[in-house]
C-alpha cells in the first residue's frame, strides 16, 4: 500500500540549518520549470526564484514550486517591495520562504514579520484556500502552526544603512535569516561590482556576526571558490551560481569549439553539385 504525501510539506531548508548543516542554493531567473527540475535532480537544495528583477508572474513561481516540490528541493521566492499581497503570494502558492530585499532597520523587519507570520508572531491574510493550506483539507491551526515552523522569511541586508541597524534587524522575532547581498551592497558603496574592496567583506562579516548574537542564520552570495571561508565566517545558506550564468557559460564554450575550424572541399564539393 502506497504511503501519502502528507498534504503539508516540511522545509529541507530548515531541517538541514537546524541540524548545523550547510544548505546549497543557486538562482534561476527562467522561468521554465524544467529549469527547476534540473537543479533539484542535481541534488540542490534549495532553487532561489525571483519577483524582484526577473519578468516572472505569480504562475511561473507556482509552476516552478510544484516542479521543486516533485524532487524535495526548496524554493526560495525574492519579492518585490510592494503590499502584503507582494510578501504572501509566494507562500499560498507553497514557497518554502520568502526573501525581502533592501531591509533597512528594525520597524522594517517587524513589519515584513507582521504581514508574513500567523499569530501569534504575526497578523498575516488568513486563507487556507491554497497550495500552502492543502485547500483547506487540513485543520486551520495545524495550517497556522505549520507555516510558521516550516515556513522561512529572510531579510536581506544590502545597503550601508542596514548594516548600521543589524542588531535591530536579526532581533525582530519570527526573521530567520538575514542575508547579505553583495552586488548592492558595493553600488550603495559608489563602487559596483568590486567585490575585492575590504569593506564589501567587513560587512559580510558583520552580518555573520549578528545572526550568530541572535541565534538566526546567515545567508549570503558567494562562487565556489567562497564557499569554505563564507562557512568559516558562520554562513550556513550559501547560494552559488545561475541558471543563465551557467548556459552562457555553456554556449560560450559551444561556440569557441569551433574557432579557426575550416571546412576542406568545400569548394569542389560545390563545383560537383552545381
Amino acid at each position: 500500500m502506497t504511503t501519502p504525501v502528507p498534504p503539508l510539506r516540511p522545509s529541507r531548508v530548515l531541517a538541514k540549518l537546524r541540524a548545523g548543516e550547510v544548505v546549497s542554493c543557486t538562482k534561476l531567473n527562467l522561468s521554465d520549470p524544467r529549469v527547476v527540475e534540473i537543479a533539484a535532480l542535481a541534488g540542490l537544495d534549495c532553487v532561489w526564484l525571483d519577483l524582484e528583477h526577473v519578468a516572472n508572474n505569480i504562475r511561473d513561481i507556482e509552476n516552478a514550486v510544484r516542479a521543486a516540490k516533485a524532487y524535495n528541493c526548496d524554493a526560495l521566492v525574492r519579492v518585490p517591495r510592494g503590499s502584503y499581497s507582494d510578501l504572501v503570494r509566494p507562500l499560498e502558492v507553497d514557497a518554502a520562504g520568502i526573501m525581502v530585499p533592501h531591509v533597512m532597520n528594525g520597524d522594517d523587519a517587524r513589519q515584513i514579520i507582521h504581514q508574513t507570520r500567523f499569530h501569534p508572531l504575526g497578523l498575516r491574510p488568513l486563507d487556507g484556500g491554497n497550495t500552502d493550506g492543502a485547500y483547506c483539507t487540513e485543520p486551520l491551526q495545524d495550517y497556522i502552526r505549520h507555516a510558521n515552523e516550516q515556513r522561512f522569511v529572510i531579510l536581506q541586508i544590502e545597503d550601508p544603512e542596514a548594516v548600521n541597524e543589524l542588531d535591530a534587524i536579526a532581533s525582530v522575532p519570527g526573521v530567520d535569516m538575514i542575508f547579505f547581498g553583495p552586488g548592492d551592497y558595493s553600488h550603495a558603496l559608489g563602487i559596483p561590482g568590486q567585490m575585492d574592496d575590504p569593506r564589501i567583506d567587513q560587512a559580510r562579516q558583520a552580518v555573520a556576526r549578528a545572526a550568530q548574537k541572535h541565534n538566526i542564520f546567515a545567508g549570503t552570495v558567494t562562487g565556489a571558490a567562497g564557499i569554505d571561508r563564507c562557512v568559516q565566517m558562520g554562513y550556513r545558506f550559501l547560494s552559488v551560481g545561475a541558471d543563465v550564468v551557467a548556459l552562457s557559460s555553456a554556449f560560450r564554450e559551444t561556440a569557441a569549439a569551433f574557432t579557426g575550424v575550416q571546412a576542406k572541399g568545400t569548394d569542389s564539393l560545390y563545383s560537383a553539385n552545381t
